[in-house]
Protein backbone atom coordinates (compact mmCIF):
# COMPACT_ATOMS: atom_id res chain seq x y z
CA UNK A 1 0.00 0.00 0.00
CA UNK A 2 1.39 3.43 -1.11
CA UNK A 3 1.83 6.43 1.22
CA UNK A 4 -1.22 7.96 -0.16
CA UNK A 5 -3.24 4.93 0.46
CA UNK A 6 -2.25 4.87 3.97
CA UNK A 7 -2.56 8.64 4.98
CA UNK A 8 -5.58 8.76 3.64
CA UNK A 9 -6.68 5.38 5.50
CA UNK A 10 -5.39 7.08 8.53
CA UNK A 11 -6.56 10.47 8.32
CA UNK A 12 -10.16 9.88 6.80
CA UNK A 13 -13.24 10.91 8.99
CA UNK A 14 -13.23 7.48 11.75
CA UNK A 15 -16.30 5.66 12.12
CA UNK A 16 -17.55 6.74 15.65
CA UNK A 17 -17.30 10.29 15.37
CA UNK A 18 -20.36 11.55 13.76
CA UNK A 19 -22.91 11.55 10.91
CA UNK A 20 -23.81 14.87 8.89
CA UNK A 21 -27.18 16.11 7.29
CA UNK A 22 -26.97 18.85 5.01
CA UNK A 23 -28.73 21.65 3.86
CA UNK A 24 -26.74 23.18 0.58
CA UNK A 25 -28.84 26.16 0.20
CA UNK A 26 -27.58 27.48 3.96
CA UNK A 27 -24.19 25.65 4.30
CA UNK A 28 -25.27 24.36 7.58
CA UNK A 29 -25.47 21.28 9.01
CA UNK A 30 -27.54 19.17 11.38
CA UNK A 31 -25.13 16.92 13.13
CA UNK A 32 -25.50 14.18 14.87
CA UNK A 33 -22.23 13.40 16.91
CA UNK A 34 -21.79 10.37 19.43
CA UNK A 35 -22.63 11.34 22.38
CA UNK A 36 -19.69 9.54 23.98
CA UNK A 37 -17.49 11.62 22.24
CA UNK A 38 -15.92 14.89 23.94
CA UNK A 39 -13.60 17.39 22.49
CA UNK A 40 -11.58 17.11 25.02
CA UNK A 41 -11.00 13.30 24.61
CA UNK A 42 -9.61 13.45 21.16
CA UNK A 43 -5.77 12.37 20.73
CA UNK A 44 -4.66 15.20 19.93
CA UNK A 45 -1.03 13.92 20.08
CA UNK A 46 -2.32 11.37 17.20
CA UNK A 47 -3.92 14.23 15.11
CA UNK A 48 -0.91 16.50 15.15
CA UNK A 49 1.30 13.78 14.11
CA UNK A 50 -0.25 12.44 11.41
CA UNK A 51 -0.93 16.00 10.26
CA UNK A 52 2.31 16.85 9.90
CA UNK A 53 3.51 13.26 8.31
CA UNK A 54 1.23 14.80 5.85
CA UNK A 55 2.68 18.58 5.49
CA UNK A 56 6.18 16.91 5.45
CA UNK A 57 5.73 14.75 2.07
CA UNK A 58 3.90 18.28 0.57
CA UNK A 59 7.15 20.15 1.66
CA UNK A 60 9.61 17.13 -0.17
CA UNK A 61 6.98 17.13 -3.09
CA UNK A 62 7.10 20.63 -3.64
CA UNK A 63 10.85 20.86 -3.30
CA UNK A 64 11.46 18.28 -5.82
CA UNK A 65 9.04 19.97 -7.93
CA UNK A 66 6.34 16.78 -7.89
CA UNK A 67 3.33 19.64 -8.51
CA UNK A 68 0.98 16.78 -8.90
CA UNK A 69 1.75 14.47 -5.84
CA UNK A 70 1.92 17.58 -4.01
CA UNK A 71 -1.54 18.64 -5.10
CA UNK A 72 -3.03 15.53 -4.33
CA UNK A 73 -1.47 15.45 -0.90
CA UNK A 74 -2.63 18.87 -0.53
CA UNK A 75 -6.23 17.39 -1.65
CA UNK A 76 -6.35 15.08 0.86
CA UNK A 77 -5.01 17.22 3.88
CA UNK A 78 -8.19 19.55 3.49
CA UNK A 79 -10.71 16.18 2.89
CA UNK A 80 -8.91 14.88 5.92
CA UNK A 81 -11.21 14.81 9.58
CA UNK A 82 -8.08 15.47 11.31
CA UNK A 83 -7.22 18.16 9.19
CA UNK A 84 -10.29 19.85 10.10
CA UNK A 85 -9.78 19.31 13.86
CA UNK A 86 -6.24 20.58 13.83
CA UNK A 87 -7.23 23.82 12.06
CA UNK A 88 -10.47 24.32 14.58
CA UNK A 89 -8.32 23.99 17.07
CA UNK A 90 -5.75 26.50 16.09
CA UNK A 91 -8.73 28.97 15.92
CA UNK A 92 -10.50 28.36 18.99
CA UNK A 93 -7.50 27.26 21.43
CA UNK A 94 -4.05 28.46 20.11
CA UNK A 95 -4.60 31.48 18.44
CA UNK A 96 -3.64 34.55 20.46
CA UNK A 97 -6.90 36.31 19.20
CA UNK A 98 -9.12 33.93 20.05
CA UNK A 99 -10.95 36.36 22.18
CA UNK A 100 -11.41 38.60 19.72
CA UNK A 101 -15.38 38.73 18.40
CA UNK A 102 -16.06 37.87 14.69
CA UNK A 103 -18.99 39.63 12.33
CA UNK A 104 -20.72 36.87 13.13
CA UNK A 105 -20.79 37.50 17.70
CA UNK A 106 -18.84 34.07 18.25
CA UNK A 107 -16.61 35.17 21.00
CA UNK A 108 -15.62 30.97 21.62
CA UNK A 109 -17.47 28.26 21.11
CA UNK A 110 -18.25 25.27 23.22
CA UNK A 111 -16.94 21.70 22.39
CA UNK A 112 -19.93 20.57 21.13
CA UNK A 113 -20.06 23.29 18.49
CA UNK A 114 -16.40 23.03 17.99
CA UNK A 115 -17.37 19.13 16.81
CA UNK A 116 -20.47 20.61 14.65
CA UNK A 117 -17.80 23.21 12.95
CA UNK A 118 -15.62 20.76 11.59
CA UNK A 119 -18.11 19.32 9.46
CA UNK A 120 -18.72 22.99 8.70
CA UNK A 121 -15.41 22.85 6.55
CA UNK A 122 -16.30 19.31 4.66
CA UNK A 123 -14.69 20.36 1.48
CA UNK A 124 -17.54 19.88 -0.96
CA UNK A 125 -19.57 22.76 0.54
CA UNK A 126 -16.71 25.32 1.26
CA UNK A 127 -18.07 28.84 0.81
CA UNK A 128 -16.38 32.19 1.51
CA UNK A 129 -18.40 34.84 3.41
CA UNK A 130 -17.27 38.86 3.23
CA UNK A 131 -15.69 40.15 6.29
CA UNK A 132 -16.13 43.53 8.33
CA UNK A 133 -13.08 46.53 8.38
CA UNK A 134 -12.12 48.02 11.76
CA UNK A 135 -9.71 50.99 12.14
CA UNK A 136 -7.36 50.63 14.93
CA UNK A 137 -4.44 53.16 15.95
CA UNK A 138 -1.33 52.01 15.46
CA UNK A 139 1.24 51.96 18.75
CA UNK A 140 2.49 55.31 19.18
CA UNK A 141 1.45 56.97 15.80
CA UNK A 142 -1.72 59.45 14.77
CA UNK A 143 -1.98 56.65 11.55
CA UNK A 144 -4.90 53.86 11.94
CA UNK A 145 -4.41 50.37 10.55
CA UNK A 146 -6.61 48.43 8.65
CA UNK A 147 -8.14 44.73 10.59
CA UNK A 148 -10.40 42.74 9.29
CA UNK A 149 -12.97 40.89 11.38
CA UNK A 150 -14.15 37.45 9.76
CA UNK A 151 -16.64 34.96 10.87
CA UNK A 152 -15.62 32.15 13.27
CA UNK A 153 -16.61 29.26 10.18
CA UNK A 154 -13.83 31.46 7.62
CA UNK A 155 -10.89 31.90 10.30
CA UNK A 156 -11.22 27.77 10.77
CA UNK A 157 -11.41 27.82 6.94
CA UNK A 158 -7.77 29.77 6.47
CA UNK A 159 -6.33 27.72 9.03
CA UNK A 160 -7.31 24.49 7.12
CA UNK A 161 -5.96 26.27 3.71
CA UNK A 162 -2.43 27.27 5.66
CA UNK A 163 -1.90 23.94 6.69
CA UNK A 164 -1.67 22.69 3.30
CA UNK A 165 0.23 25.72 1.45
CA UNK A 166 2.29 26.54 3.84
CA UNK A 167 4.52 23.58 3.49
CA UNK A 168 4.20 23.94 -0.29
CA UNK A 169 5.83 27.80 0.03
CA UNK A 170 7.90 26.21 3.27
CA UNK A 171 9.93 24.64 0.19
CA UNK A 172 10.27 28.04 -2.19
CA UNK A 173 10.34 30.75 0.22
CA UNK A 174 13.83 32.77 -0.24
CA UNK A 175 16.32 32.16 2.39
CA UNK A 176 16.49 35.49 4.03
CA UNK A 177 12.46 35.46 4.62
CA UNK A 178 12.07 35.54 7.81
CA UNK A 179 8.54 37.12 9.13
CA UNK A 180 5.41 35.23 9.94
CA UNK A 181 7.06 31.59 9.01
CA UNK A 182 7.36 28.45 11.04
CA UNK A 183 10.72 28.39 13.60
CA UNK A 184 11.98 31.97 12.46
CA UNK A 185 11.83 34.98 14.60
CA UNK A 186 12.56 38.68 14.62
CA UNK A 187 16.06 37.50 16.12
CA UNK A 188 16.71 35.40 13.33
CA UNK A 189 16.65 38.66 10.84
CA UNK A 190 18.67 41.01 13.14
CA UNK A 191 21.23 37.81 13.80
CA UNK A 192 21.54 37.69 9.75
CA UNK A 193 21.95 41.67 9.81
CA UNK A 194 24.34 41.17 12.59
CA UNK A 195 26.78 38.67 10.47
CA UNK A 196 26.43 40.80 7.11
CA UNK A 197 28.30 43.65 9.17
CA UNK A 198 30.30 41.94 11.93
CA UNK A 199 33.53 41.94 9.60
CA UNK A 200 33.03 45.33 7.77
CA UNK A 201 30.56 48.62 7.86
CA UNK A 202 28.12 49.29 5.26
CA UNK A 203 25.48 51.27 3.83
CA UNK A 204 22.33 50.43 4.50
CA UNK A 205 18.67 50.85 2.87
CA UNK A 206 16.42 50.67 5.84
CA UNK A 207 12.80 50.46 3.88
CA UNK A 208 8.95 49.49 4.43
CA UNK A 209 6.64 48.64 1.95
CA UNK A 210 3.45 51.16 1.81
CA UNK A 211 0.38 49.22 2.47
CA UNK A 212 1.45 45.73 1.83
CA UNK A 213 -0.85 43.70 3.07
CA UNK A 214 -3.87 45.85 1.09
CA UNK A 215 -2.40 46.80 -2.40
CA UNK A 216 -1.07 43.83 -4.01
CA UNK A 217 -1.89 42.84 -7.40
CA UNK A 218 -4.64 40.09 -7.62
CA UNK A 219 -3.16 38.85 -10.72
CA UNK A 220 0.21 38.79 -9.36
CA UNK A 221 -0.75 36.57 -6.64
CA UNK A 222 -3.11 34.29 -7.85
CA UNK A 223 -0.77 33.87 -11.19
CA UNK A 224 2.20 32.61 -8.24
CA UNK A 225 -0.06 30.40 -6.45
CA UNK A 226 -0.78 28.84 -9.73
CA UNK A 227 -2.81 25.48 -10.26
CA UNK A 228 -3.38 24.93 -6.35
CA UNK A 229 -6.26 23.31 -5.03
CA UNK A 230 -6.79 26.23 -3.01
CA UNK A 231 -6.87 28.70 -5.88
CA UNK A 232 -10.41 29.26 -6.08
CA UNK A 233 -11.16 30.23 -2.23
CA UNK A 234 -8.39 32.52 -2.35
CA UNK A 235 -9.52 34.10 -5.63
CA UNK A 236 -13.31 34.18 -3.83
CA UNK A 237 -11.72 35.61 -0.60
CA UNK A 238 -10.21 38.41 -2.65
CA UNK A 239 -13.17 38.85 -4.56
CA UNK A 240 -15.54 38.76 -1.39
CA UNK A 241 -15.27 42.16 -0.38
CA UNK A 242 -15.48 44.09 3.08
CA UNK A 243 -18.03 45.87 5.21
CA UNK A 244 -16.63 49.37 6.50
CA UNK A 245 -19.39 51.30 9.04
CA UNK A 246 -22.60 48.73 7.13
CA UNK A 247 -21.42 49.66 3.64
CA UNK A 248 -20.38 46.70 1.34
CA UNK A 249 -17.21 47.60 -0.92
CA UNK A 250 -15.75 45.14 -3.38
CA UNK A 251 -12.61 44.55 -2.54
CA UNK A 252 -9.76 45.96 -5.18
CA UNK A 253 -7.39 44.97 -2.92
CA UNK A 254 -5.68 42.07 -1.07
CA UNK A 255 -7.40 41.06 2.12
CA UNK A 256 -6.14 43.51 5.13
CA UNK A 257 -4.53 42.78 8.28
CA UNK A 258 -5.85 40.20 10.90
CA UNK A 259 -6.99 37.45 8.88
CA UNK A 260 -5.33 34.07 9.39
CA UNK A 261 -4.30 33.90 5.81
CA UNK A 262 -3.12 37.49 4.59
CA UNK A 263 0.67 36.90 5.99
CA UNK A 264 1.28 34.10 4.00
CA UNK A 265 -0.59 35.76 1.11
CA UNK A 266 1.55 38.20 1.33
CA UNK A 267 4.96 36.55 1.65
CA UNK A 268 3.86 34.63 -1.71
CA UNK A 269 3.90 37.91 -3.19
CA UNK A 270 7.01 39.13 -2.09
CA UNK A 271 8.70 35.65 -2.88
CA UNK A 272 11.29 36.75 -5.69
CA UNK A 273 12.74 39.80 -4.55
CA UNK A 274 16.04 38.33 -3.27
CA UNK A 275 16.47 36.46 -6.06
CA UNK A 276 15.97 39.57 -8.37
CA UNK A 277 18.60 41.23 -6.23
CA UNK A 278 20.71 38.34 -6.83
CA UNK A 279 20.19 38.97 -10.75
CA UNK A 280 21.25 42.44 -10.55
CA UNK A 281 24.70 41.43 -8.16
CA UNK A 282 25.94 39.69 -11.10
CA UNK A 283 26.14 42.53 -12.95
CA UNK A 284 27.92 44.59 -10.84
CA UNK A 285 31.61 46.33 -11.38
CA UNK A 286 33.46 45.18 -8.22
CA UNK A 287 37.17 44.94 -8.72
CA UNK A 288 40.08 43.51 -6.97
CA UNK A 289 43.34 45.34 -6.01
CA UNK A 290 44.40 43.92 -9.36
CA UNK A 291 41.93 45.94 -11.27
CA UNK A 292 40.09 42.43 -12.21
CA UNK A 293 36.31 42.22 -11.68
CA UNK A 294 35.48 39.95 -9.05
CA UNK A 295 33.73 36.36 -9.38
CA UNK A 296 29.82 36.84 -9.39
CA UNK A 297 29.57 34.68 -6.19
CA UNK A 298 31.45 37.28 -3.99
CA UNK A 299 29.40 39.74 -5.73
CA UNK A 300 26.40 38.52 -4.99
CA UNK A 301 27.72 37.70 -0.80
CA UNK A 302 28.74 41.64 -0.86
CA UNK A 303 25.17 42.42 -1.12
CA UNK A 304 22.37 41.57 1.46
CA UNK A 305 18.81 41.51 1.56
CA UNK A 306 16.99 41.17 4.89
CA UNK A 307 13.56 41.08 5.15
CA UNK A 308 10.52 40.38 7.26
CA UNK A 309 7.62 40.74 6.23
CA UNK A 310 6.95 44.01 4.37
CA UNK A 311 10.10 45.54 6.51
CA UNK A 312 13.38 45.05 4.64
CA UNK A 313 16.90 45.93 4.27
CA UNK A 314 19.54 46.40 1.62
CA UNK A 315 23.58 46.17 2.46
CA UNK A 316 26.26 46.94 0.90
CA UNK A 317 29.69 48.71 1.27
CA UNK A 318 28.89 51.10 -1.65
CA UNK A 319 26.78 53.99 -1.63
CA UNK A 320 25.90 53.68 -5.36
CA UNK A 321 25.37 50.38 -5.04
CA UNK A 322 22.69 50.86 -2.67
CA UNK A 323 20.56 53.53 -4.55
CA UNK A 324 21.11 51.24 -7.79
CA UNK A 325 19.24 48.30 -5.49
CA UNK A 326 16.73 50.94 -4.27
CA UNK A 327 15.69 51.87 -7.95
CA UNK A 328 15.65 48.00 -8.71
CA UNK A 329 13.64 47.28 -5.66
CA UNK A 330 11.39 49.50 -6.39
CA UNK A 331 11.00 48.60 -10.21
CA UNK A 332 10.52 45.37 -8.93
CA UNK A 333 7.56 46.10 -6.35
CA UNK A 334 5.73 47.98 -9.24
CA UNK A 335 4.99 44.83 -10.66
CA UNK A 336 3.18 43.71 -8.11
CA UNK A 337 1.23 46.56 -7.17
CA UNK A 338 3.44 48.11 -4.30
CA UNK A 339 5.88 50.54 -3.85
CA UNK A 340 8.35 51.88 -1.00
CA UNK A 341 6.44 54.21 1.99
CA UNK A 342 9.03 57.77 1.38
CA UNK A 343 8.76 59.02 5.29
CA UNK A 344 9.50 55.58 6.34
CA UNK A 345 12.78 54.81 3.78
CA UNK A 346 16.05 55.67 4.27
CA UNK A 347 19.63 55.13 4.13
CA UNK A 348 22.34 55.33 7.04
CA UNK A 349 25.55 53.96 7.55
CA UNK A 350 26.22 51.48 10.32
CA UNK A 351 29.72 53.15 12.01
CA UNK A 352 29.62 56.70 10.32
CA UNK A 353 27.42 59.72 9.54
CA UNK A 354 25.55 60.28 6.28
CA UNK A 355 23.68 62.92 5.66
CA UNK A 356 22.97 64.42 8.97
CA UNK A 357 21.58 60.73 10.22
CA UNK A 358 23.50 59.05 13.19
CA UNK A 359 25.20 56.21 12.52
CA UNK A 360 23.18 52.96 12.87
CA UNK A 361 19.86 52.47 11.94
CA UNK A 362 16.97 50.89 13.76
CA UNK A 363 14.56 47.21 12.66
CA UNK A 364 12.55 45.61 14.25
CA UNK A 365 12.98 46.91 17.60
CA UNK A 366 16.51 46.77 17.83
CA UNK A 367 19.32 49.59 17.30
CA UNK A 368 22.02 47.85 15.14
CA UNK A 369 25.38 50.29 15.21
CA UNK A 370 29.09 50.01 15.44
CA UNK A 371 31.05 52.05 17.34
CA UNK A 372 34.83 53.16 16.80
CA UNK A 373 37.41 51.83 19.26
CA UNK A 374 41.02 52.61 20.15
CA UNK A 375 42.58 49.11 19.14
CA UNK A 376 45.31 48.16 16.86
CA UNK A 377 43.25 44.79 15.98
CA UNK A 378 39.86 45.85 16.12
CA UNK A 379 38.57 49.41 13.90
CA UNK A 380 35.52 48.76 15.58
CA UNK A 381 32.80 46.79 17.55
CA UNK A 382 29.32 46.08 16.16
CA UNK A 383 26.11 46.50 19.28
CA UNK A 384 22.65 45.36 18.95
CA UNK A 385 20.40 47.24 21.83
CA UNK A 386 16.97 47.78 21.61
CA UNK A 387 16.02 50.53 20.27
CA UNK A 388 15.43 54.17 21.74
CA UNK A 389 11.14 53.71 20.88
CA UNK A 390 11.55 50.64 22.23
CA UNK A 391 12.85 51.65 25.46
CA UNK A 392 10.08 54.75 25.44
CA UNK A 393 7.03 52.90 24.67
CA UNK A 394 7.95 49.95 27.00
CA UNK A 395 7.98 52.44 30.06
CA UNK A 396 5.28 54.46 29.37
CA UNK A 397 3.29 51.27 29.61
CA UNK A 398 4.52 50.30 32.84
CA UNK A 399 3.72 53.63 33.96
CA UNK A 400 0.23 53.75 32.55
CA UNK A 401 -0.06 50.22 34.69
CA UNK A 402 1.25 52.04 37.71
CA UNK A 403 -1.38 55.19 37.48
CA UNK A 404 -4.20 52.88 36.24
CA UNK A 405 -3.95 50.93 39.41
CA UNK A 406 -3.21 53.59 41.74
CA UNK A 407 -5.87 52.05 44.57
CA UNK A 408 -5.53 48.37 43.38
CA UNK A 409 -3.63 45.65 45.90
CA UNK A 410 -0.64 45.05 45.50
CA UNK A 411 -1.27 41.62 44.20
CA UNK A 412 -2.97 43.48 41.17
CA UNK A 413 -0.41 45.47 40.46
CA UNK A 414 2.36 43.21 40.27
CA UNK A 415 0.05 40.50 38.46
CA UNK A 416 -0.50 43.43 35.61
CA UNK A 417 3.55 44.66 35.38
CA UNK A 418 4.78 41.14 35.66
CA UNK A 419 3.75 39.74 32.22
CA UNK A 420 4.83 43.19 30.15
CA UNK A 421 8.48 43.13 32.32
CA UNK A 422 9.11 39.46 31.35
CA UNK A 423 7.56 39.95 27.52
CA UNK A 424 9.85 42.86 26.68
CA UNK A 425 13.14 41.61 28.85
CA UNK A 426 12.70 38.17 27.10
CA UNK A 427 12.69 39.77 23.80
CA UNK A 428 15.66 41.64 24.28
CA UNK A 429 17.73 39.25 26.03
CA UNK A 430 19.23 37.74 23.28
CA UNK A 431 21.20 41.14 22.49
CA UNK A 432 23.04 43.93 24.70
CA UNK A 433 20.71 44.76 27.40
CA UNK A 434 21.90 44.76 30.53
CA UNK A 435 22.85 48.36 31.08
CA UNK A 436 19.56 49.06 29.87
CA UNK A 437 17.59 46.61 31.71
CA UNK A 438 19.23 48.03 34.97
CA UNK A 439 18.22 51.60 34.17
CA UNK A 440 14.31 50.53 33.41
CA UNK A 441 14.61 48.93 36.48
CA UNK A 442 15.79 51.81 38.31
CA UNK A 443 13.27 54.06 37.05
CA UNK A 444 10.61 51.56 37.55
CA UNK A 445 12.00 51.10 41.33
CA UNK A 446 11.24 55.24 41.54
CA UNK A 447 7.75 55.36 39.93
CA UNK A 448 6.81 52.33 42.36
CA UNK A 449 8.13 54.18 45.35
CA UNK A 450 6.04 57.34 44.90
CA UNK A 451 2.80 54.95 43.86
CA UNK A 452 3.35 53.34 47.31
CA UNK A 453 4.44 56.44 49.14
CA UNK A 454 0.70 58.42 47.84
CA UNK A 455 -1.09 55.42 49.20
CA UNK A 456 -0.02 56.32 52.44
CA UNK A 457 0.74 60.52 52.45
CA UNK A 458 0.50 60.11 56.20
CA UNK A 459 3.23 57.29 57.46
CA UNK A 460 6.85 57.46 57.57
CA UNK A 461 9.06 56.52 54.54
CA UNK A 462 10.49 53.91 56.33
CA UNK A 463 7.42 52.53 57.36
CA UNK A 464 6.00 51.98 53.55
CA UNK A 465 9.58 50.59 52.44
CA UNK A 466 9.07 47.96 55.21
CA UNK A 467 5.14 47.88 54.00
CA UNK A 468 6.13 47.19 50.37
CA UNK A 469 9.83 46.78 49.47
CA UNK A 470 10.75 44.21 52.96
CA UNK A 471 13.75 43.05 50.97
CA UNK A 472 15.91 45.92 50.52
CA UNK A 473 17.66 46.27 53.45
CA UNK A 474 19.21 42.90 52.04
CA UNK A 475 19.15 43.61 48.38
CA UNK A 476 19.03 47.08 48.10
CA UNK A 477 16.36 47.19 45.27
CA UNK A 478 13.35 48.61 45.17
CA UNK A 479 11.41 44.98 44.80
CA UNK A 480 7.63 45.20 45.46
CA UNK A 481 5.99 42.35 47.32
CA UNK A 482 3.12 41.31 48.88
CA UNK A 483 3.31 37.99 50.53
CA UNK A 484 4.05 35.15 47.94
CA UNK A 485 3.64 37.68 45.11
CA UNK A 486 6.77 39.78 43.95
CA UNK A 487 7.52 41.55 41.20
CA UNK A 488 9.98 40.79 38.16
CA UNK A 489 13.04 42.56 37.60
CA UNK A 490 14.28 43.20 34.03
CA UNK A 491 18.00 42.36 35.09
CA UNK A 492 16.86 38.86 36.68
CA UNK A 493 16.12 37.87 32.98
CA UNK A 494 19.09 35.83 32.01
CA UNK A 495 20.85 36.87 28.96
CA UNK A 496 21.12 34.30 25.73
CA UNK A 497 22.33 34.61 22.51
CA UNK A 498 19.89 33.39 19.79
CA UNK A 499 21.37 30.44 17.70
CA UNK A 500 20.36 31.81 14.17
CA UNK A 501 17.83 29.54 11.48
CA UNK A 502 20.64 28.05 8.87
CA UNK A 503 19.48 28.88 5.44
CA UNK A 504 16.41 27.36 3.87
CA UNK A 505 16.26 25.64 6.90
CA UNK A 506 12.64 24.51 7.73
CA UNK A 507 10.67 22.34 10.13
CA UNK A 508 8.84 20.48 7.55
CA UNK A 509 12.57 19.13 6.34
CA UNK A 510 12.73 15.84 8.32
CA UNK A 511 16.15 17.60 9.32
CA UNK A 512 16.97 16.61 13.02
CA UNK A 513 19.93 18.85 13.68
CA UNK A 514 17.46 22.40 12.60
CA UNK A 515 17.85 24.29 15.84
CA UNK A 516 17.89 22.82 19.18
CA UNK A 517 15.30 24.96 20.45
CA UNK A 518 13.12 24.12 17.04
CA UNK A 519 13.35 20.58 16.72
CA UNK A 520 11.74 20.30 20.14
CA UNK A 521 8.53 21.32 18.94
CA UNK A 522 7.91 18.79 16.13
CA UNK A 523 4.52 17.03 16.71
CA UNK A 524 6.33 13.34 15.62
CA UNK A 525 8.76 13.98 18.20
CA UNK A 526 8.66 11.35 21.33
CA UNK A 527 8.32 13.85 24.52
CA UNK A 528 11.68 11.54 25.65
CA UNK A 529 13.51 12.92 22.75
CA UNK A 530 12.21 16.44 23.15
CA UNK A 531 14.04 16.71 26.23
CA UNK A 532 17.35 14.56 25.52
CA UNK A 533 17.56 17.37 22.58
CA UNK A 534 17.09 20.21 24.98
CA UNK A 535 19.80 18.89 27.08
Amino acid sequence: MNKAKTLKRRLGNPKPFLSVAWDTDNIRSQVRVNPNLKWKDIDWRRVEKNVFKLQKLIYRASSRGELRKMRKYQRLLTKSYYGRLLAIRRVTQDNQGRKTTGVDGIKNLPPMQQLNLVNLLNSRYLKVNSTHKVWIPKSGKDEKRRLSISRMYDHALQALVKLGMEPEWEARFEPNSYGFRPGRSTHDAIEAIFDSIRLKPKYVLDADISKCFERINHDALLEKIGQSPYKKLIKQWLKSGLFDNEQFLDTVEVRPQGELISPLLANIVLHGMEERLIKFAKTLDIKNYEGNQISWQHKVKSLSLVRYADDFVILHQDIKVVLQAKIVIQEWLNQVGLELKPEKTKIAHTLEEYKGNHSGFDFLGFNIRQYKVKSTKKVFRTLIKPSSKSIESHYRKLAEICDFHKTAPTKALIAKLNPVIREWANYFSAVVSKEIFNKLDMLLAQRLGRWARRRHPNKSGTWVKKKYFPNIKKTGNWVLKNGEYIINLHSDVAMVRHIKVKGAASPYDGNWTYGRSKIGKHPGVRKEVKMLLKQ
